[in-house]
């Protein structure tokens, strides 16, 4: 499942996307934890002419404070072949879609097949700014009376490099292309949307870097080195 991944800062969305008010004011983020629910930059089909701050993690409306936000159930991934059946999905993948702002993400990898003992990045040539899909709910938090949206990644089955990556669980998050995006964004069926959630086939480059991303101990792991090669698949 995708728990880590990098973003790109405020000052290079302004430049890349010059046509998008960006809202999202944060520094370039070479590491994070998704259960740290960290702000992240988004465009939401609510507006899609800006990029606005998203919490990593998905909150129903009936959770009430940020203790209950805590220990709710795990919505950082959904699953994507299950997420018009799940529950804590169902009312919202209609209507609130998005995508995501990154620059790559990490996986874990098994040396022997069994323990996930490496963690490879995962980027596009160019290190290229790519977007995956994600599902939203804007979240009040009853005591602070503070309104935001949460959201989380869907995820598919993985392509042939993620299965080679990701060699235990098997999964990748969703990758909007470029040419998907408004057919993400604004397609209203079910029978619309499913289609595109689907493994990724482009192009997709990787290396193996330090295994603390996945472990970090105390660690600060958002640092540019944490995205360095140190390796590659044995296989590849």
């Amino acid at each position: 499942m995708c728990y880590h991944s990098s973003h790109p800062g405020s000052s290079t969305l302004k430049k890349n996307y010059p046509q998008k008010k960006v809202l999202y004011q944060a520094p370039e983020i070479f590491h994070v934890n998704g259960f740290a629910r960290p702000f992240l930059p988004a465009l939401l089909n609510n507006n899609t002419d800006a990029i606005v701050p998203a919490r990593w993690k998905l909150l129903p409306y009936w959770i009430k404070n940020e203790e209950d936000a805590k220990k709710s159930a795990n919505t950082l991934n959904a699953v994507g072949e299950k997420i018009f059946e799940t529950s804590s999905y169902k009312s919202y993948i209609l209507k609130n879609r998005g995508l995501l702002y990154v620059n790559g993400f990490f996986e874990p990898h098994a040396s022997d097949g069994k323990k996930n003992d490496e963690a490879f990045y995962i980027f596009k040539s160019q290190h290229e700014i790519f977007t995956l899909g994600i599902v939203y709910a804007d979240w009040t938090d009853q005591e602070t009376g503070e309104t935001y949206p949460t959201f989380s990644i869907l995820t598919t089955p993985a392509n042939p490099l993620l299965k080679k990556i990701h060699n235990t669980a098997k999964r990748m998050p969703l990758i909007i292309p470029p040419s998907k995006h408004d057919e993400w964004l604004h397609t209203k069926s079910k029978i619309e949307i499913e289609p595109l959630i689907v493994p990724y086939q482009g192009e997709l480059f990787s290396h193996k870097v330090m295994r603390a991303v996945l472990s970090p101990k105390g660690m600060d792991t958002n640092i540019p080195e944490v995205q360095d090669k140190i390796g590659k698949l044995e296989d590849s």
